[in-house]
């Protein structure tokens, strides 16, 4: 299926790792360039080597979004280069494992400003482009825990909360303009951070499975303690890559101000 990608440029906000570098090796292999996103130069630059050793193109536009100014840096460099954006991932964000009794006024504040304003900042920076040039998709990455929170992070879930109704708000903002919006929902995937996490519960958990260097059990093991779901497993980075780089194309044209959930069908329940 050809998603219509060539000639298109992406940036990928937090592509710098995990989930992040795997959406912008999606959309890489679909053609698009992708501006890789990270904290700093040599974080960037790492995703892009790679990208560009496979014979893909990309390029960098290091900085925090997490900060003004770091949003600021990014869209400097993309002047600086002259790169029109016409697919903005707002893939960056992270999660404290703090609880309740310990999330103070400072840590709810930092995850609104990682989880929230971090694309916030970046959409204000580039729809008017989009908008302008009459395409443009906006795709956030979000998590079902938005629908589904535990007890524990309750400001990591209550920040990712805002992701929804941004969704719907700027849809409607940029109707008719040639501008989808939409909010991809994963539930765990299997970054490597994640790989690691379970191998390290596992062996202090006694998990058969961590015995075993394909992660593949581990990884059913996880979903079975953690998120169970009807396929039995968690997403893997390539899985959630792939819904990104489709929501970017052509052929989702008709697809604006959706949550999509990508979670093996753990959400029981419609919101």
């Amino acid at each position: 299926m050809d998603l219509d990608l060539h000639g298109k440029t992406a940036l990928v906000t937090g592509a710098h790792r995990g989930t992040g570098a795997g959406i912008a090796w999606a959309l890489a292999r679909e053609g698009a360039h992708v501006v890789v996103n990270g904290p700093s130069e040599e974080a960037a630059a790492r995703t892009t080597r790679i990208l560009v050793a496979a014979g893909h193109a990309a390029s960098i536009a290091p900085g925090d979004v997490a900060t003004q100014d770091g949003a600021n840096a990014v869209v400097a460099r993309l002047v600086e280069a002259k790169r029109d954006i016409d697919i903005l991932v707002a893939n960056y964000g992270t999660a404290e494992r703090r609880h309740w009794v310990d999330a103070d006024d400072a840590a709810w504040l930092a995850m609104y400003e990682k989880n929230v304003l971090s694309a916030v900042r970046m959409i204000r920076a580039l729809t008017p482009g989009m908008k302008a040039r009459g395409f443009g998709r906006v795709i956030l990455v979000g998590t079902i825990g938005t629908t589904r929170p535990a007890a524990r992070m309750p400001h990591y879930y209550a920040a990712k909360s805002a992701l929804p109704a941004i969704t719907v708000s700027l849809a409607k903002e940029l109707g008719g303009s040639g501008v989808t919006v939409n909010l991809v929902s994963p539930g765990l995937i299997a970054t490597a951070e994640v790989i690691e996490m379970a191998r390290k519960r596992g062996a202090r958990d006694s998990w058969p499975e961590v015995a075993d260097p394909n992660p593949t059990a581990l990884m059913r093991r996880l979903a079975a303690n953690d998120m169970p779901n009807p396929v039995g497993r968690v997403a893997t980075v390539d899985e959630v890559g792939d819904l990104v780089a489709f929501l970017a194309g052509s052929r989702a044209g008709f697809i604006n101000g959706q949550n999509i959930r990508i979670d093996g069908g753990a959400v029981d329940v419609t919101v």
